[in-house]
């Protein structure tokens, strides 16, 4: 029989933003409800193959509990450091000079000397010249096994004794009135009722099927005023990547291609460069950049397009093993379950965060209800390439996470208020999980106040953020750095 369930707060999506929301609620004692379509929590940093958190502020909170824990558990995190990288060796001709290019790509290496503290900064700061020197110094970052992540992420849910999650079950359609989520069912027949919801589906798709509105490619100038935008507004989106795994074997080979994979890159002028990062136990992790436009991923659609990415990373992986006799050594271990995908709806905001808060950075901002800091670049993958840095941390508003109209409704993933430009920055892992964070903090005030979501003062939020040790200031307050600094 279909069950009908009942909680305080429900959370669609259990990848980074709605495990975080669901930690952060059911740590302060609210019943919540987790809903995961996969097989596991994570959702692209695990399912996606991304097993990596990219240096960056951001990091505190949750994130910081999380990698504690699985320091505890052997080889299933480290701190990787930058290895060799093609853009120090022969510009960034890739790949007319590949007779001079000792590397395809970015190599991240395990570095047992850098700690937590050393993956929390991303952007040059004052009088720091963005360069190889400067980048080798200070770009420090995570990666872990997918496994292992998920099991941390059951455990610390199942500690709190106030989260009931439900794994491989879709969300299908809601029931939505008066700015209000009233009801929703998954694809199992279970109906639930809840005081509070939050989106953590990566598409939006709760705030989709209750109506809101929602953007998808890149916005025009005139939309959020901002200047690096297309005067007009086009289809493109960021692009997306299969990630695969390769592990060492005894004998150096080239893999054979399977039929019908043609040796030549046929999607593209030449084949992607890759960003291989180093497991704790050795193996790597292998990010083309990107496998497919974001737009070609959309007009595919998800199956397609993993299929075609499949035959797109063989042909990749055949090549580097024929350029770059290292890979020799290597054969290809798996491909990740899930289509990486970067970006695709984007739901319309209280507040759409924009390039003139990049640009502006926290000191510049005028927003007293900020609930998390980045300072990712805007990195736009495929059709634009251009990777620009940010000069110094912004902060996102908690704003930016209420869907324009709706009162009991938050927004907690890629999909959040964010114009095309700032979504190329803010989607890291780390970052969502603290705007989860934020939101399932917020619902729980929205309850003890009762208030509606809206309504939640930012100040009383920000509070309660800072008393779970989020960064919401820069530079580092120090009782705040003394926490991190404690492995």
């Amino acid at each position: 029989m279909p069950e009908s369930l009942r909680c305080e707060v429900a959370v669609i999506g259990g990848g980074s933003g709605g495990f975080g929301a669901a930690l952060a609620v059911a740590r302060q004692g609210l019943e919540v409800i987790l809903v995961e379509s996969g097989p596991m929590l994570g959702g692209t940093s695990t399912l996606g193959g991304v097993n990596c958190w990219e240096m960056g502020v951001g990091g505190t909170g949750i994130p910081y509990d999380v990698y504690r824990r699985l320091t505890r558990v052997p080889d299933a995190a480290g701190i990787y450091s930058m290895g060799r990288h093609f853009s120090y060796q022969a510009g960034w001709h890739w790949p007319h000079r590949l007779g001079k290019v000792i590397f395809p790509g970015g190599e991240n290496l395990s570095d047992p000397s850098q700690r937590y503290l050393d993956t929390l900064r991303r952007h040059p700061g004052p009088g720091d010249v963005r360069g190889e020197a400067f980048c080798r110094r200070t770009w420090h970052g995570v990666c872990f096994e997918p496994r292992a992540m998920d099991e941390v992420m059951r455990d610390m849910l199942d500690e709190t004794g106030s989260c009931r999650l439900k794994l491989g079950v879709e969300f299908v359609r809601a029931e939505c009135g008066g700015g209000h989520v009233r009801r929703a069912w998954l694809s199992d027949g279970t109906a639930i009722e809840a005081d509070h919801w939050v989106d953590a589906t990566g598409d939006g798709l709760l705030c989709l099927a209750c109506g809101c509105e929602a953007l998808c490619g890149q916005d025009s100038q005139e939309r959020f005023g901002e200047p690096g935008a297309p005067a007009q507004p086009t289809a493109i989106v960021n692009g997306a990547t299969l990630m695969y795994r390769i592990a060492r074997r005894a004998h150096p080979a080239v893999d054979p291609l399977p039929d019908g994979v043609p040796a030549d890159c046929w999607w593209a002028p030449c084949f992607p460069p890759v960003c291989c990062d180093q497991y704790p136990c050795g193996d790597r992790s292998m990010n083309m950049l990107p496998a497919m436009e974001g737009r070609e991923c959309l007009e595919r659609g998800r199956p397609a397009a993993t299929a075609e990415c499949r035959r797109r990373a063989l042909a990749h992986w055949h090549f580097l093993q024929s350029h770059f006799p290292e890979f020799r050594r290597f054969g290809l271990a798996s491909f990740a379950p899930m289509l990486g995908v970067r970006e695709s709806n984007r739901i319309v905001c209280e507040h759409m965060l924009s390039e003139h808060d990049i640009l502006a950075g926290i000191g510049g901002q005028d927003a007293a209800d900020i609930v998390a800091l980045a300072d990712h670049a805007l990195d736009r993958h495929g059709e634009q390439g251009a990777c620009p840095e940010v000069a110094q941390p912004y902060g996102i508003p908690y704003r930016c996470l209420i869907p324009r109209g709706f009162r009991n409704l938050l927004v907690a993933c890629r999909a959040a208020g964010f114009s095309a430009i700032a979504a190329t920055s803010v989607r890291l892992s780390r970052t969502l999980m603290q705007l989860g964070q934020a939101a399932g903090t917020a619902c729980a005030l929205a309850r003890e106040l009762k208030v509606e979501l809206p309504e939640v003062p930012a100040s009383d939020l920000r509070a309660g953020l800072r008393a779970q040790h989020v960064q919401l200031d820069w530079p580092m307050p120090d009782d705040l750095r003394a926490h991190l600094a404690a492995e």
